[in-house]
């Protein structure tokens, strides 16, 4: 019973998670500009290197853009206990495209596992559910959204 009401706890707080990230682009995204274009310099994967060079860097608005996008209705979805399980699938992309994306240009390997952690607590979300106090609980909630 308590483990259910802990299950709720976690899932607000990395909905509380990305929210936070969410809300720092919020006011402008010209900060991410020079973080891409290092990021993209400093990958070393073949490949993934010239995907982020060639089309992620001169795009960088757009990606930005769809990044906290996607980070703000992941957040929203987590924190009132929509979709959760869908919300924890587009989480663990988001967070799987930062890993491959950024993590590379950090240089503290230990800082990197704020990203690493980011994947695993959404696939936890994917695999275990909601928890207690979620409103995909309610009756009223189409079935769609309860997933």
């Amino acid at each position: 019973m308590i483990a259910e009401y802990w299950r709720g706890a976690f899932r607000v707080a990395v909905g509380g998670y990305w929210l936070y990230f969410a809300s720092t682009k919020w006011t402008g995204l010209d900060w991410t500009r020079g973080v891409i274009h290092d990021a993209a310099a400093a990958n070393p994967v073949p490949g993934l290197r010239q995907v982020l060079v060639d089309g992620v860097a001169p795009n960088w608005y757009a990606f930005s853009l769809a990044q906290t996008a996607g980070e703000t209705l992941v957040a929203v979805l987590l924190i009132v206990g929509l979709a959760t399980r869908a919300a924890g699938v587009l989480g663990s992309l988001l967070a799987i495209g930062l890993v491959l994306a950024l993590s590379f240009a950090v240089t503290d390997v230990g800082f990197r596992w704020l990203y690493y952690l980011a994947v695993l607590v959404n696939v936890d979300l994917v695999l275990v559910g909601p928890g207690r106090l979620a409103l995909q609980h309610a009756r009223f909630v189409p079935a769609w959204l309860r997933w």
